[in-house]
């Protein structure tokens, strides 16, 4: 039920890091800056990349490419901020051209496995104060 050039893009968040996503119908290959899945680093993380894709199941993801572009943050952020970009991605993409129901199903099954793969983390890093050594910790200071 999807048409010929049928694409989708979305985006994933964490602190610094954004992840855009674009899936268009293909061989199911998922590349992040031109690279596969399976080289990101760090290695311990990897497997957080394929929860969406093991929650949902590899099939839905068969016939869809997905190409994802990633910068800012750091390492973890960046892997978090793919992860979203990918849940959000296939979400949209049952939205747009398979069907309501489907898209919902999809929705539930990732949010109850876990909230942060469709809803951004809200915290970020407080600022720093003038005078202080950081946002809340003040400087040494002695009485000699």
């Amino acid at each position: 039920s999807t048409s010929m050039n049928g694409r989708v893009q979305s985006f994933g968040k964490k602190k610094t890091a954004i992840a855009v996503a674009q899936i268009t119908p293909g061989q199911g290959q998922i590349r992040v800056n031109g690279f596969a899945l399976d080289t990101v680093q760090p290695e311990a993380l990897r497997f957080k990349l394929y929860d969406p894709i093991h929650i949902l199941g590899k099939e839905r993801f068969a016939g869809l490419d997905i190409r994802i572009k990633v910068s800012g943050g750091g390492q973890v952020s960046q892997v978090y901020a793919i992860r979203q970009a990918i849940s959000r991605g296939i979400v949209a993409y049952y939205h747009k051209f398979v069907d309501e129901a489907a898209k919902q199903e999809l929705k539930d099954m990732l949010v109850d496995f876990d909230r942060t793969l469709l809803v951004s983390d809200p915290r970020r890093k407080e600022a720093k104060k003038f005078d202080r050594k950081g946002a809340r910790a003040r400087y040494q200071k002695s009485y000699r």
